[in-house]
C-alpha cells in the first residue's frame, strides 16, 4: 500500500512539473512557429503556411540593425562597468571587516530587489533634477544599477570561499598586492566573474522597464519590439527578432550555469 501510494505521489509530482514547464515554455515555442508563418497581419492557428522570407526581411530592415547595435553597445559597456564595480564591492565586503558592512551589502543588491518601474522612476527623476539629457549614457547608467548586483553576487560568494591562507602565503613569499591578485585571487574568481558578466549582459540586452524611463528617443531592441507590437508592421518580423533575443540571452545563461556548477573546486577552500 505504501509503495503504491508513493508511486502515485511521484507520478502526480512529475505531471505537475511537466504542466508547469509546458505553461512556461510553450509560448516561447509559439514565437518560433510564428516566425515562419506565411500570414503577415494576424496570428492564425494553425498558421496557413510556412516561409522563411521574414528572416530576409528582418535582415534588410535598418531600424532593426540600429536597435540591435544600440542594445549590444549598452549591454557591453554596462557589463564592463559592472565587472569593475561589482568585483571591488565584493572584495571589500568579503575580505575586510568594517562598520556597516552588511548595510553596504544590502544597498548593493537593493536595485535588483526593487521593482523595475521604481528604479526607472528614481533614475528619471535624478536625471531631470540634474538637468542631464537622456542619451546613450543614461541608458548605460540605468542598466549598470542591476548589472552590478549580478556580478557582485557571483564574486562575493567566490571571495568568501577562497582560503585566506592562500593570500597570506603569497604575501609571505614576497608578492605585492597586484601580483597576489593576478596570480592567486584572479584565477580563483575568474569563472565567477565570467559567469556574472554573461548574466549581466543577458539581463541588460533584454531589459525594457528601466530603459523606457532612461532612453529618451532612442530604442534598444526590446523597446523596438514593444513598439512593433503596439503598432504592428509585418508581425512575423517581430517574432524573428524575438527568436534572436531568446538565443542571445539563453546562450550566456547556459554558459554561466556550466561555469559555476563546479564552483566547489576552489583552491584552498578546504584548508
Amino acid at each position: 500500500m505504501r509503495s503504491s501510494h508513493s508511486q502515485s505521489s511521484g507520478f502526480g509530482l512529475k505531471l505537475a512539473a511537466g504542466l508547469g514547464l509546458a505553461f512556461l515554455h510553450l509560448p516561447i515555442l509559439l514565437i518560433f512557429v510564428y516566425a515562419f508563418t506565411a500570414e503577415e497581419k494576424s496570428f492564425q492557428w494553425p498558421p496557413p503556411g510556412f516561409t522563411a522570407k521574414w528572416f530576409a526581411v528582418a535582415w534588410n530592415r535598418p531600424d532593426i540593425w540600429e536597435a540591435l547595435t544600440l542594445s549590444v553597445k549598452v549591454a557591453s559597456i554596462a557589463t564592463a562597468i559592472a565587472l569593475v564595480l561589482g568585483t571591488l564591492a565584493a572584495a571589500a565586503v568579503a575580505r575586510t571587516r568594517f562598520f556597516g558592512r552588511e548595510v553596504v551589502s544590502l544597498l548593493v543588491i537593493l536595485p535588483i530587489a526593487l521593482p523595475g518601474i521604481v528604479t526607472g522612476i528614481a533614475l528619471r527623476s535624478a536625471f531631470s533634477m540634474g538637468d542631464i539629457p537622456f542619451s546613450f549614457w543614461t541608458i548605460i547608467l540605468g542598466h549598470t544599477t542591476f548589472c552590478v548586483v549580478v556580478v557582485y553576487n557571483n564574486a562575493v560568494a567566490r571571495f568568501r570561499r577562497i582560503s585566506g591562507s592562500l593570500i597570506e602565503a603569497s604575501m609571505d613569499l614576497g608578492a605585492d598586492g597586484l601580483q597576489t591578485f593576478r596570480h592567486v585571487i584572479l584565477p580563483n574568481i575568474a569563472t565567477a566573474l565570467l559567469a556574472g558578466g554573461m548574466l549581466a549582459f543577458a539581463l541588460s540586452f533584454d531589459e525594457v522597464i528601466v530603459t523606457t524611463f532612461t532612453a529618451g528617443q532612442q530604442s534598444t531592441l526590446p523597446i523596438w519590439m514593444l513598439e512593433e507590437l503596439i503598432r504592428p508592421r509585418q508581425r512575423p518580423v517581430t517574432n524573428v527578432v524575438a527568436m534572436v533575443v531568446v538565443i542571445v540571452t539563453f546562450l550566456p545563461i547556459l554558459a554561466a550555469y556550466y561555469m559555476t556548477r563546479d564552483a566547489d573546486q576552489i583552491a584552498g577552500s578546504g584548508k
